[in-house]
């Protein structure tokens, strides 16, 4: 079998390669071995990834015993929940492209044969994702698996319970002492927080894009399955290079199709726009955000998974796993059972033996949550060009709301508000340049949300933002309004006391203001004070793209 590798150790004239190989501890009979890179995202900071260690440890024994030559390197992640609320927001969104760019690198330098990809948290997994798609070699993906929920006073425990105590506490409905309860109770083991947050979200949609082994989004961190899944991998990684398949021959238009509608039928975080967008980009496949609309018209909500419902992810692996849901939506005839898949087999196979063990859990296609999919993508005077909600965790009551905006220039002043007890009854809480380049970085606000639903407001009160939630948000959060206020959007027009009208249903985001009225507004707009931005900050908002085109970088024009 003729190697990618060849052409960096084979020959006299390579010597000094193999030299330096040797170095590393590598023998003969290793480096004539197929070389299989192991990206791992572990770091000590990051509870979801603070067990990778063993898990590489798993994928090289896999690698190893299926005859390949596994090397490991790292890359970088951040902690959304640990991020959120101050200036290290800023930095989580960012991060997908240095990860994505240090994997090309990395696999391009040292002429990898084949990736086994090892993340586990928010924007790890996507950027590894677009890194797969960009460079096109066999590649496996594996995560370190999600968080065990413990049962609290009140019922299931999760970050979001930490952040909605904490807005519990501010009114007084919440003791110090039970805070400090719910804090020391709520992420309990290592691993991805709990709930269908985005984490989860996209390893989930790592099995639905066929780039996952069966498992690879359920099974808890703490379970041994987890570590025979990174075995498995590495195995399976072998199996594709032997075979010739590619990432390419995976990730194609089928496979997108089929992540977006597994999507819909779970319930996933409205960051799953953002990624699915710069992955299809990198696999060279058109996608806009009328595809979500379209998918979830005509997709079943089946799962109910935290923030939306009391289920966690221990519930979906029990009820049978993103399998069970897939093979829900196959027979249905939602997906398509002819996409291949890491096993070198199409997706109608892998799916033969799964079944629904729990359908409270995974509801029959005859009984889902809701006849549409967990988002929608709202269009209108206010988001001409699409803004995101996570419909199946918003209240019947707020599908269809309008309210007096109450208009804030940062999340920090939004938050100071809440807290504050400046917002009422029917408000819509605007926050505007937070967006990929005004913020930059479009902070994810779980705080604001958390605070007005911990408070009791969240069946009264909306949010909309040029920004972007935590897939453990809940309520009519609405984000990722394109185009961004930094890049001249509509919301930079709105005022104090304009009348906002949300329709979810009929995918409607508008303000009551006529077009003479807004062009008037426009014609006397003065943009706020430039920030003063340094360093990687400084270059990505000036690289960065809209919401709607998945805050990709913009193309060199040639």
């Amino acid at each position: 079998m003729k190697l990618r590798s060849d052409c960096m150790k084979l020959g006299v004239q390579r010597a000094p390669q193999r030299s330096l190989l040797k170095a590393s501890g590598l023998s003969d009979e290793q480096i004539k071995k197929p070389l299989i890179g192991i990206a791992n995202s572990f770091t000590e900071v990051v509870p979801g990834h603070t067990h990778l260690d063993k898990i590489s440890r798993a994928v090289k024994d896999g690698v190893l015993m299926a005859g390949g030559t596994p090397l490991e390197f790292n890359t970088i992640a951040v902690c959304d929940g640990i991020a959120m609320g101050h200036e290290g927001m800023r930095y989580s969104l960012c991060t997908r492209e240095l990860i994505a760019d240090s994997v090309e690198c990395m696999a391009k330098a040292h002429a990898f044969d084949a990736l086994v990809m090892i993340p586990s948290c928010d924007k790890v997994v996507p950027g590894m994702l677009m890194a797969a798609a960009r460079l096109d070699l066999p590649c496996v993906f594996v995560s370190g698996g999600p968080m065990l929920s413990l049962e609290g006073e009140n019922g299931p425990l999760d970050l979001n319970s930490v952040f909605e105590a904490v807005g519990a506490h501010t009114i007084g409905k919440m003791d110090e002492e039970s805070l400090m309860e719910v804090e020391n109770n709520a992420c309990p083991t290592c691993g991805s927080c709990s709930g269908m947050f985005t984490a989860n979200s996209m390893n989930c949609l790592s099995e639905a894009l066929g780039l996952a082994l069966p498992g690879n989004g359920t099974i808890p961190a703490v379970y041994t399955a987890r570590v025979r899944l990174a075995k498995k991998a590495g195995e399976t990684v072998m199996d594709l290079l032997k075979k010739g398949i590619t990432c390419r021959q995976i990730l194609t238009e089928k496979a997108l199709k089929n992540a977006l509608t597994v999507d819909m039928a779970l319930g996933c975080s409205t960051n799953s726009a953002l990624h699915l967008a710069a992955i299809a980009h990198e696999a060279g496949i058109d996608f806009s955000l009328n595809m979500i609309n379209d998918i979830s018209m005509k997709t079943p909500n089946l799962c109910k998974l935290a923030p939306a419902g009391h289920h966690h992810m221990q519930d979906l692996q029990a009820a049978g796993g993103v399998s069970a849901v897939m093979k829900t939506l196959l027979d249905a005839g939602l997906i398509d059972g002819s996409a291949m898949t890491a096993l070198g087999v199409p997706v109608s196979e892998m799916l033969k033996n799964a079944a629904v063990k729990n359908d409270k859990v995974i509801r029959p296609i005859s009984n889902p949550y809701d006849t549409v999919g967990g988002l929608a993508v709202l269009f209108g005077n206010l988001a001409p060009k699409g803004a995101i909600v996570k419909q199946s965790a918003v209240a019947p009551e707020m599908l269809k709301h309008e309210g007096k905006a109450r208009v804030f220039n940062s999340e920090d002043e939004a938050t100071e508000a809440i807290f504050g007890g400046k917002i009422n009854k029917g408000d819509v809480v605007v926050i505007r340049y937070e967006g990929p380049k005004g913020g930059p970085g479009m902070r994810e606000m779980l705080g604001p949300t958390s605070a007005i639903a911990g408070m009791g407001l969240d069946r009264e009160v909306a949010l909309i933002t040029d920004g972007r939630f935590s897939g453990a948000t809940r309520g009519a959060a609405i984000g990722h309004v394109s185009p961004e206020a930094a890049s001249g959007g509509p919301i930079s027009l709105l005022q104090e006391g304009d009348l906002i009208q949300i329709d979810i249903r009929n995918r409607a985001l508008n303000v009551k203001l006529t077009d003479e009225e807004l062009k008037n507004r426009q014609a006397e707009y003065q943009k706020p004070q430039k920030k003063k931005l340094s360093g990687y900050l400084k270059r990505y908002a000036m690289l960065v793209t809209s919401a709607d085109q998945g805050a990709i970088f913009k193309e060199n024009e040639e």
